[in-house]
């Protein structure tokens, strides 16, 4: 008997043992425990070697990932993390806000500035919900906001008009 046929034996011994033990102990309609998306739960040992080839295994259903040969050193690792390409870009296009004086990326809004834009206009928004009696009631017509002091222009005709009772913000120009 060969080491190969040995070990068969004993694992179809082994196997048959926990089959009657488990028959004895009044578990024999339980299922494995593991679900494994195949063909079957545990490989079967069969005497010749044409099943075996022809019998798909429950290895044969689960994805393998690729696993590394080798292990990367910590200079590898820092190299390729502290590459130049993957840094934050520094930003030199920094400039004072005319209006408020922070400091903000050219060509772009400042922040507080944008923050004093929508609370006014979250504040005409408002307005104009109050004055038609809700969110779904609106005309469909161009809407034109006059401030203290401000008449409706010619072009203003068959607009709709938002009155608000304050000075007009030097940012929010005509």
């Amino acid at each position: 008997m060969t080491l190969l046929g040995l070990l068969q034996f004993l694992g179809r011994s082994l196997h048959r043992l926990e089959l009657r033990l488990a028959q004895a102990a009044g578990f024999d309609s339980l299922g494995p425990a593991l679900a494994v998306n195949g063909p079957s739960v545990f490989p079967q040992h069969s005497h010749n070697s044409d099943e075996e080839n022809s019998q798909p295994s429950f290895l044969d259903s689960i994805f393998w990932m690729a696993a590394p040969k080798k292990r990367r050193t910590i200079e590898v690792n820092r190299c390729r993390r502290r590459n130049p390409n993957k840094m934050i870009k520094v930003k030199y296009n920094f400039e004072p806000c005319l209006e408020c004086g922070n400091m903000k990326l050219k060509h772009t809004l400042c922040g507080f500035c944008y923050e004093k834009i929508s609370k006014e206009t979250t504040n005409i928004r408002r307005q104009m919900s109050v004055m038609e009696g809700g969110p779904l009631k609106a005309p469909a017509v161009e809407s034109v906001v006059l401030y203290e002091s401000e008449k409706p222009s010619d072009a203003d005709q068959g607009k709709r008009i938002v009155e608000r009772n304050r000075k007009r913000p030097y940012w929010f120009s005509l």
